[in-house]
């Protein structure tokens, strides 16, 4: 196959650079960087791309985010390829932040006590949900009766919270990456077409003295 590695990874490896990628993360963010300027778009359509996609990091819905990127980036009539580029604000190091502010924040908005005696460790709700969705898929082939009792808690002391906490923190650094975002592409683009402009113009100078040298010959 033409895309196909010729060594392939080991699984630690695959690991490692999934949260440390080759060359690190500042060349990741170099490479988006350098995609985003280049997108063929007005600087304001290609920020309100940004936006939608730095929002989406502060959303639950992982696996989902480049879908939830497109679409609010097509509500917002902003550059979709921007919107996804944007989705990787949300790595491996952010991650943790981001979620930590929007349980936080949710759990204050919806007054709910997360340090309650009867309340479960976050990592437990993680693990039960788990095992009641593996059970409930299991049930499917054996006809054991679901359990959807840890995925119902699951939803209201995790999800919910999550996504409620992650509407305010989403919006600021979204319009945050905007408005930085904005002065950034239109100086690149002016400078870029400045050197094309520039480019151009020494072609065909030197295209009318090759002219001009034939005419005289």
């Amino acid at each position: 196959m033409v895309f196909k590695r010729r060594d392939k990874r080991p699984v630690w490896r695959a690991v490692l650079e999934f949260f440390w990628p080759r060359g690190g993360w500042g060349r990741a963010a170099r490479y988006v960087q350098y995609r985003l300027h280049r997108l063929p778009d007005s600087p304001e359509k290609i920020a309100r791309g940004i936006f939608a996609g730095v929002f989406t990091t502060f959303t639950p819905l992982y696996g989902l985010h480049f879908v939830v990127a497109a679409a609010i980036a097509w509500l917002v009539r902003g550059n979709i390829l921007a919107a996804l580029l944007g989705t990787f604000f949300g790595n491996p190091l952010t991650y943790v932040p981001i979620g930590i502010v929007s349980l936080e924040l949710g759990y204050f908005l919806l007054g709910i006590d997360r340090r309650s005696p009867h309340h479960a460790s976050l990592l437990d709700k993680f693990t039960y949900a788990g095992h009641d969705l593996w059970h409930n898929v299991c049930a499917v082939f054996t006809g054991d009766p679901a359990d959807w009792t840890n995925l119902r808690i699951f939803f209201h002391e995790v999800f919910y919270p999550y996504l409620i906490g992650g509407i305010l923190p989403g919006i600021i650094a979204g319009l945050v990456a905007y408005y930085l975002s904005v002065p950034v592409i239109r100086a690149y683009q002016n400078r870029r077409r400045g050197a094309l402009k520039k480019k151009l113009a020494a072609l065909k100078k030197k295209q009318k003295a090759a002219d001009e040298g034939g005419a005289a010959d």
